[in-house]
């Protein structure tokens, strides 16, 4: 049998494949690929391969006796137990020292069990998340990888040489990439990303239909606003596509091809994911859980269609001031996306502690600021933050962001006001600004709540004018007792 060329191997040559192993090509890599449809590894190797440093396999022995040693193997299949039938395909081929990655979206306890299963045979487990799409891949990704910390040296030229590159504080080049943590912290992390990113969607369609409905803009119109905030302190990615979608004309119809597209939003799963991790938690994501939730209203085209027959509802209340209307709602994005990421750190923060994790969070703002879909120049002020302030609890207090949100908030509550007074929903905005005026109020009702937890239920509750971790009872109404129930939260 030959000696092994390959410096890495990757299975599963869909689109992210074959992009991800072209970038690695192209950074002077040579890459073995396998698929289960072995047709596809011809078709790749003849077709974008071709003329280039790859090494084909039709069989998993062949495709792993291609790789130098340590063998360094990246699987970019299916989440779920497609993942599990390549490791189990794969593995009686490995050698103790040996790396297997997975770059899926997977959901982050997977990773955890899988990467505990496999150390017993000494093959080394990575589960990294790779964010930036089909372009991303092939130009230049984000990758959060994680998992088995002494497999980190021997990818981290590849992946590193591959992602994304950012400017850093002092001006130098630096990749969007680097070590998260243990066990399934890359995919956590990538599944925060991805919760974020519902996020961001939602407020950016919330934005532009609030000055669809309230000001008549045309698409055209539209573009014309979302290109001038992305000159701003809304320049990202996504505000950038935005500006681009709204400019497009349907070949066919010569029609805003926004206008033509139906109104049901599709999801995958990492937004779902990133809700339950959050009330595991305990932790308030709720403005990411108002962007699931809108995804799945918006799935309910016809119940909407036959209510908006039934219900009623104000007119739209067109905004009297065009110019201070799209300030104002510019504002309302700009804080309300400062809160999402607020909450998506917050719930890092928790699972970190949960897990006994060591998150970097001024590292994973970095990796943020390039390659992955929820990139922007925001990102940088959250990394010298956390730069600053490592131990930060919240956000919402880092001394630019509270500045930034006392900024905004006017133009952000003038906006949920006329949005509640004409009857266009804006969830996600609305969420936002309710978590904000939350976090910062020092005391709320859920003293009320407690005295009914404990009417009913017995629950006890604790004293203001009491030391902290007693708890009382009352018998309301004379004829409940004195016994209590146990205390504990779920």
């Amino acid at each position: 049998m030959p000696s092994p060329t390959a410096d890495i191997g990757l299975i599963g040559l869909a689109v992210m494949g074959e992009n991800l192993v072209l970038n690695m090509e192209s950074h002077g890599y040579t890459c073995a690929v396998f698929n289960r449809d072995t047709t596809k590894v011809d078709a790749f190797v003849t077709g974008r391969g071709a003329g280039k440093k790859f090494v084909g396999a039709h069989d998993l022995k062949d495709f792993v006796a291609s790789i130098k040693r340590p063998r360094k193997i990246m699987m970019m299949v299916k989440a779920g137990k497609a993942v599990d039938d390549v490791i189990a395909q794969v593995a009686p081929f490995l050698e103790a020292g040996d790396i297997l990655i997975d770059g899926g979206n997977t959901h982050f306890p997977d990773t955890t069990r899988r990467m505990k299963e496999l150390a017993p045979k000494g093959i080394r487990f990575v589960g990294s998340g790779v964010s930036g799409g089909e372009e991303g891949a092939f130009k230049g990704p984000s990758i959060m990888p994680g998992g088995d910390a002494t497999a980190w040296p021997e990818v981290k030229p590849i992946f590193q040489s591959i992602a994304a590159k950012v400017k850093d504080a002092g001006g130098a080049e630096a990749p969007c990439c680097d070590w998260v943590g243990p066990e399934g912290a890359g995919h956590f992390v990538k599944m925060v990303h991805n919760g974020i990113e519902y996020g961001d969607m939602q407020l950016i369609c919330e934005s532009y239909h609030l000055l669809k409905e309230a000001l008549g803009l045309t698409p055209a119109e539209l573009s014309g606003v979302f290109s001038k905030w992305n000159k701003g302190v809304l320049d990202s990615y996504l505000i950038e596509i935005t500006s681009e979608i709204l400019a497009y004309t349907d070949p066919e119809t010569k029609q805003p091809l926004v206008d033509l597209i139906l109104d049901t939003a599709g999801q995958k799963g990492t937004g779902k994911w990133t809700i339950d991790a959050a009330t595991d938690n305990g932790v308030a994501l709720t403005l990411i859980a108002e962007a699931v939730f809108s995804r799945c209203i918006s799935a309910q085209k016809e119940e909407r269609v036959a209510a908006s027959q039934v219900l009623a509802g104000p007119q739209v209340q067109k905004a009297a001031d065009r110019d201070q209307f799209i300030a104002d709602v510019e504002m309302a994005l700009y804080a309300a996306k400062i809160v999402s990421y607020a909450q998506g750190y917050a719930l890092m923060a928790a699972q970190a502690k949960a897990s006994n994790w060591e998150l970097n969070n001024g590292g994973i703002a970095l990796m943020w600021r390039g390659g992955c879909i929820i990139r922007s120049a925001f990102l940088g002020k959250i990394k010298e933050a956390f730069d600053k302030n490592p131990k930060l609890v919240n956000l919402l207090v880092d001394p630019f962001f509270a500045g930034e949100l006392g900024k905004a908030q006017s133009g952000w509550r003038r906006v949920v006001g006329a949005a509640a007074a004409s009857g266009i929903p804006v969830p996600a905005i609305s969420s936002a600004l309710a978590y904000y005026d939350g976090y910062r109020t020092a005391r709320l009702p859920a003293n009320l709540l407690q005295a009914q937890r404990d009417f009913f239920g017995a629950h006890t509750y604790e004293r203001l004018d009491k030391p902290r971790g007693q708890f009382f009872h009352t018998n309301w109404t004379g004829r409940g007792g004195n016994t209590a129930s146990t205390t504990y939260n779920v």
